[in-house]
């Protein structure tokens, strides 16, 4: 087994403290391109951003961006070229005359220049995602008290609450990543040069911040959230950016819009539309764009097989220029994508998984985050035009160095006969005289594909420590057309399930796997796949259940997405068999693999609950089991230094059941 030098750090703690790139900003005129980069602080408790200048040729190294701060993040451009972002700065004006106290402001910083607050909001603003390409107009998102109308009046109500927690909900409670949302909602508020913030509306407890100005700074829109009347159905909203008088509204039962994008033009509006999964329709998600004077909505990928997912699509920044461009999952990598006017619809990029695109004024070159498996994010340029392409990488922060092990890929067919892949990762030395042992690792999602790097849930940490690790894309996974969905549907723990198990079977016919030493673990709906196989199988040695559902009937009470979940599994007293069939704690007799248990205790997704509820079958049982709990995490674990323990409680614990070593306690 593969094991750290003398003397050097185990790869989880690299990992855990590694810089991460997480955002891309192009001004205006193509010039400048600027990185978010996180990086831990001294007592490794947090991920602080930072904005670092990045050079678009590739001649020159990157740099952090003169006059910026540890904390400035969610970085723009102004029209005039003018750097904006989210920060704080100690000492700073307060604007306490304005109502808008301290907190997270937005700045203004020209190159060479000094940054200069231009809107602050009593507790800070919450999220920063448009500024208008030809006018000095922002748009932000901010929080109001119920009968608040702007930062004065919100301010004053906050005074009157002061020592009081207590919230009213008269709508939707919670939504899986706000961790404690309210008493306040998120507002769309828009500030023209010289004037005053308008708030163009409110968009529901469960806000996402997504905003977006049209080109002349003349039109906003932003997306309401579902709420429980129609849980399956938000609004998108565009309103005068001068009054915050709505416009239009666009909406269909059934389906949700999310990262929108206007035309050079501005009269149009492009949006990623989901329909929403139920027991007996799949998800589709496709790209729609809404004439802004008709209201009729038209279909941009009618017959893309695939989903433009998760990134926002880019449009032609030139005028009567209908090109767009967007990136999807496609067999375990996110490809970049460009959409002709005419329809037609072309791979740009060969491998990889690519975010945050940028294009340059003229539509000649994009700039992009690129991640695989084995790559964390890095700055990279592209041509618009070529299919297939490679990527010329360009200097920034967040390369890692080499990896403990190389990537390979394994396929096999399902029962159904649908091909199947999935990603291997070998550790170093893994050979037919010395095979590794093998972890297999579910995605989260269900609708999710093993395609880009992960800084929680990642592979390299198990082979540094001598693991293969096998990332399997099952049923329900994204990037293999629409029928991965349809054959998936209706059966959270059926074909799924049976898909991860075919890939195993398939990975541990190769002679460098050892299948005596197996061992299963899952997050999130990988955590429930986990959950599934410690009921079905004692072919692994152990299971680790991360943020997983147990008792799907108690889940969907208690989850703060419950009406989503009940569109899929109904109503519990009329729909039995659904939750007798996919429910795992209704197999519970069939335990027996030791089990390690992850969860944290402000998870709203996987409430507590679940894990609480299977750590008490698997005692009452007598099986081994072991609980490791985050009180102050959410759904992830997110804070440098428990990624940490994490990793070093799981490498451990595999580490006792499936190689016999001595159980080792974490020393945190």
């Amino acid at each position: 087994m593969t094991r750290p030098r003398h003397g050097a750090a185990p790869f989880h703690d690299l990992l855990a403290g590694h810089s991460r790139l997480t955002a891309l900003a192009l001004a205006p005129d193509g010039a400048r391109l600027i990185a978010e980069v996180r990086s831990v602080d001294d007592e490794g408790t947090r991920h602080v951003p930072r904005l670092w200048e990045v050079d678009p040729s590739g001649a020159r190294d990157s740099r952090p961006v003169a006059g910026s701060l540890p904390g400035d993040h969610a970085p723009a451009f102004a029209a005039d070229g003018t750097l904006l972002f989210l920060g704080e700065r100690e000492g700073a004006d307060s604007a306490d005359d304005k109502g808008e106290g301290q907190g997270t402001a937005l700045w203004a910083l020209p190159e060479g220049g000094t940054a200069e607050r231009i809107a602050g909001h009593p507790e800070g603003i919450w999220a920063f995602t448009a500024a208008a390409r030809d006018a000095g107009t922002v748009a932000y998102t901010a929080e109001l008290l119920p009968g608040a109308t702007d930062a004065g009046t919100h301010a004053a109500r906050l005074r009157e609450r002061a020592g009081i927690d207590a919230i009213l909900y008269e709508e939707t409670v919670a939504h899986i990543w706000r961790t404690a949302p309210g008493p306040g909602e998120p507002h769309t508020f828009v500030l023209r040069r010289g004037g005053a913030p308008v708030n163009a509306g409110g968009q529901g407890l469960a806000g996402s911040g997504d905003v977006v100005l049209s080109p002349d700074g003349s039109l906003v829109a932003c997306v309401r959230a579902a709420n429980d009347l129609a849980p399956d159905t938000n609004v998108v909203v565009v309103a005068d950016a001068a009054t915050g008088t709505g416009r239009r509204t666009f909406s269909r039962p059934g389906h949700q819009y999310y990262r929108m994008a206007f035309t050079a033009d501005g009269t149009a509006l492009v949006c990623e539309r989901q329909r929403e999964e139920t027991h007996d329709t799949e998800w589709r998600v496709t790209l729609v764009a809404f004439d802004l004077a008709s209201g009729e909505e038209t279909d941009l990928l009618p017959d893309f097989d695939n989903w433009p997912w998760p990134g926002r699509a880019v449009v032609s920044p030139v005028p009567g220029d209908d090109t767009l461009w967007f990136t999807g999952d496609e067999r375990g990598h996110c490809p970049v994508f460009r959409r002709d006017a005419d329809g037609t619809i072309t791979r740009l990029t060969a491998s990889g998984a690519y975010s945050s695109l940028c294009v340059t004024p003229d539509g000649t070159t994009l700039y992009a985050l690129r991640s695989a498996i084995d790559s964390p994010p890095r700055v990279v340029r592209l041509d618009t035009v070529t299919p297939d392409q490679h990527p010329v990488f360009l200097d920034a922060p967040g390369g890692l160095g080499p990896l403990p092990g190389t990537l390979t890929e394994v396929r096999t067919r399902a029962d159904d006969g649908f091909p199947l892949r999935a990603w291997l990762v070998l550790p170093d030395g893994a050979s037919p005289e010395h095979p590794a042992p093998l972890l297999v690792v579910p995605h989260g999602g269900p609708q999710a594909s093993w395609s880009a790097w992960t800084w929680t849930w990642n592979p390299w940490p198990f082979a540094a420590r001598g693991y293969a690790v096998l990332l399997p894309d099952p049923a329900l996974s994204t990037g293999y057309g629409q029928r991965m969905q349809e054959r998936g549907r209706g059966q959270y723990g059926g074909r799924p399930y049976r898909d991860v198990i075919a890939l195993t079977d398939a990975a541990l016919a190769r002679d460098d796997l050892d299948a005596a030493r197996t061992a299963l673990a899952g997050w999130s709906y990988g955590g429930y796949l986990a959950n599934r196989a410690a009921t079905r199988t004692g072919r692994f040695k152990a299971i680790v259940s991360a943020a997983g559902m147990w008792n799907l009937e108690a889940f969907q009470n208690e989850t703060e997405m419950h009406a989503y979940f009940r569109k899929i599994f109904g109503d519990p007293r009329t729909h039995r068999d659904r939750y007798e069939t996919d429910s795992p704690h209704h197999d519970a007799a069939g335990l027996s693999t030791p089990m390690l248990l992850v969860h944290g205790g402000r998870d709203q997704g996987a409430p507590l609950g679940q894990a609480l509820s299977l750590h008490s079958d698997l005692q009452r049982l007598g099986v081994p089991v072991k609980f490791l709990y985050f009180p102050g995490e959410g759904h992830t674990i997110g804070r440098p230094n428990h990624v940490r323990v994490l990793y070093e409680t799981v490498l451990n614990f595999l580490d006792h059941h499936v190689l016999g070593r001595p159980w080792r306690r974490p020393a945190l």
